[in-house]
């Protein structure tokens, strides 16, 4: 078994390079790291290129036996402690990553989903990761994305959505006024989130509706607040005027699962 003992190795460059977005572009690839979330990819079936494995893992890291035996099918390298903590990215690693191609061969929108979300330059990671881990828990397989909106390959927006990134198709479009008038072709309606508004989301039927999520400082765009079908506000009884995107994405997205339950 040959280890990895050089930070001149050119894997080692590889991953290291992956850390910036126009890599991870140019060689559609991205890493992830940790047990939980490799057992995750495994388990999703999505393209792992390459396993990494610090070689000291049985001092410092415990990596679960039946994970060592399913990556042991897969391309695995291992280096040592040393070479690890110079690749990582967490502030407490697991002696384990990945290489994943990104499921990004198909761009074209489902217009059979009942809602599409669509993001509008959100810029947080953490909001990131944690709205496409709520689109995957609604039932929802595809996100559409601003050109402004942080990388969804992003090692902090991929730990958070805790392997929902490998069922979200992630739709990054030029455009995003544009995109919406297609989507509305398809017989959808725009809603955006407003406090210029008396409607409440739970005076909004949500089938067959964009949902936007804007930007955690401006909110939705001027330009797309004015072509809104509908506007709506989300109730607060306290004295804070506004909330978390990733909040305020949730609470919206939850309307349409109860609504969806209620229609059985």
């Amino acid at each position: 078994m040959q280890i990895i003992t050089s930070k001149d190795n050119e894997i080692i460059k590889h991953i290291r390079k992956l850390k910036e977005k126009k890599y991870r572009d140019e060689f559609n690839e991205y890493v992830i790291e940790g047990v939980k979330i490799v057992e995750e990819a495994i388990k999703e079936n999505v393209k792992i290129k390459q396993v990494i494995v610090c070689n000291d893992t049985t001092k410092t890291y415990e990596i679960p036996t039946h994970i060592m035996l399913e990556i042991a099918k897969y391309d695995c390298i291992y280096v040592t402690d040393k070479i690890f903590n110079l690749i990582t990215q967490v502030t407490n690693p697991q002696g384990i990553m990945a290489i994943i191609e990104k499921n990004n061969e198909n761009n074209e929108i489902d217009y059979s989903q009942e809602i599409i979300v669509a993001l509008d330059d959100v810029q947080d990671p953490g909001n990131l990761g944690t709205i496409l881990r709520t689109v995957d828990s609604i039932g929802l397989n595809q996100i559409v994305v601003s050109k402004g909106t942080a990388d969804a390959f992003n090692s902090k927006v991929v730990r958070s959505t805790m392997g929902a990134i490998f069922r979200i198709k992630i739709i990054e479009k030029e455009d995003l006024i544009k995109t919406i008038k297609d989507i509305r072709k398809h017989h959808f309606k725009l809603l955006v989130t407003s406090l210029q508004t008396e409607n409440s989301i739970y005076d909004i039927d949500f089938y067959k509706k964009i949902i936007v999520i804007g930007n955690e400082a401006n909110g939705v765009s001027k330009e797309i607040q004015e072509i809104a079908d509908e506007k709506a506000k989300i109730p607060m009884l306290g004295r804070t005027e506004s909330l978390n995107a990733s909040v305020a994405a949730g609470i919206v997205m939850y309307e349409y699962v109860r609504q969806k339950l209620n229609k059985g």
